[in-house]
């Protein structure tokens, strides 16, 4: 795509912090438009972006991409000097691990905080199934790897970390040192640095 414009739609009490943190990592430009809830989220303008009247949004050009994951996934490809994506024949463990996060752990995770029982009958109906499963899934896999890729930081990161720091903060996670260990590398970064200051100092506004 020529046209390199970026906007990011968003409240800094939102998702839109795991987009920005990808912006960030991404290094290009970008505009921020911060959106109030039940509002601007749902004025006729910011429907014609996204008719689920929720954040975030990205738009590039005249390109508009809603959902964390596919947010991450775009702008990677979109910005490959960034080299936050494997290449495509080597893909496998990024679309894993980007897609588990987006499933499983945001499914399991909303679920706990609704506190919405867990009958052990119907695991079957889960697509995470319960807690023991995904938990072992990843603590299985980061403990033999740095990174879900291997040993090379990715978008994948980006939104598997946002989703184990959210859920250990509001405790719909249990706080193990493998999951602590990754946060700590994923989330030292600069530009998650840059990204969070951003954002915090857009809350203290708000």
């Amino acid at each position: 795509m020529t046209d390199s414009n970026l906007i990011l739609y968003t409240n800094p009490m939102s998702r839109g912090r795991i987009a920005r943190w990808m912006l960030e990592e991404v290094g290009e430009p970008y505009e921020t438009v911060v959106l109030e809830y039940d509002t601007d989220m749902k004025s006729t303008e910011y429907l014609a972006i996204n008719p689920m009247g929720k954040v975030p949004s990205v738009k590039h050009g005249k390109t508009v991409i809603t959902e964390c994951p596919a947010i991450c996934a775009y702008l990677a490809d979109a910005f490959p000097e960034a080299e936050l994506a494997p290449e495509p024949r080597d893909r496998g463990a990024y679309y894993r691990w980007l897609f588990f996060a987006a499933g499983p752990i945001e499914t399991l995770t909303t679920v706990t905080a609704l506190g919405v029982s867990h009958e052990t009958d119907r695991e079957r109906m889960l697509g995470y199934g319960n807690y023991e499963s995904v938990e072992n899934a990843l603590v299985t896999w980061l403990k033999e790897h740095e990174y879900v890729t291997g040993g090379r930081f990715t978008a994948a990161d980006v939104y598997v970390s946002s989703h184990l720091g959210w859920g250990m903060s509001m405790r719909t996670l249990k706080e193990n040192d493998v999951f602590v260990d990754y946060i700590d590398r994923t989330q030292s970064r600069p530009a998650h640095e840059r990204a969070t200051e951003i954002d915090m100092s857009l809350g203290a506004t708000q």
